[in-house]
C-alpha cells in the first residue's frame, strides 16, 4: 500500500463483536496497525489516540486501531485503557497483509498508521516502531491538511 493508492474493501469484527467495514465510510480514516494488547508501546499509542479523539472528531476523522489480537483480548485493553474508538480483530493477519505492514525483523508486527481521505485513498503512511506519539501527531497534522483543500 503506497501514498495515493485505494484502500481495498475490507471487514473485521471489534473488541465488541461489531462489523466494521470501510465500504460506504464517507469520513476520513485513521487506521492504525499496532502490535499486541497491553505492551508499554502499544498502550502509549491507542491511549495517545484516546487523549486526542474528540480533536479527531472535530477534524471529521474516525480511528480504528488493528492488531491479530483476540476479541476478548481487544475488549480488556480497551476497556482498561478508556477507548473510544474500536479495535479491530484481525485474526489471521489479513487486513495486515492488504496493507502490506512489514514485520519488523522478520519477527515483530509492525507498527504503520495510514490516513485514509473520505475518497478511500491513502494520504499518508507513517511507520515508526518505537515512537507511538509520533503517530498521533502525523495523523492530526495530514487531516488538517485535508481539511484545508
Amino acid at each position: 500500500m503506497q501514498i495515493g493508492d485505494k484502500v481495498p474493501q475490507f471487514s473485521l469484527l471489534d473488541q465488541n463483536g461489531t462489523k466494521r467495514s470501510n465500504n460506504g465510510l464517507k469520513t476520513p480514516l485513521v487506521l492504525f496497525f499496532y502490535p499486541k494488547d497491553d505492551t508499554p508501546g502499544c498502550t502509549i499509542e491507542v491511549c495517545g489516540f484516546r487523549d486526542k479523539y474528540d480533536l479527531f472528531k472535530v477534524l471529521g476523522a474516525q480511528v480504528w486501531g488493528v492488531s491479530n489480537g483476540s476479541s476478548s483480548s481487544h475488549l480488556a485493553f480497551a476497556n482498561k485503557n478508556k477507548l473510544q474508538y474500536p479495535l479491530l480483530c484481525d485474526k489471521n493477519d489479513s487486513l495486515r497483509k492488504a496493507f502490506k505492514v512489514p514485520k519488523v525483523l522478520g519477527l515483530l508486527d509492525g507498527r504503520v498508521t495510514y490516513v485514509i481521505d473520505r475518497n478511500g485513498f491513502v494520504k499518508h503512511i507513517f511507520r515508526d516502531l518505537l515512537n507511538g506519539p509520533e503517530h498521533i501527531k502525523e495523523a492530526i497534522r495530514v487531516l488538517k491538511e485535508i481539511q484545508n483543500q
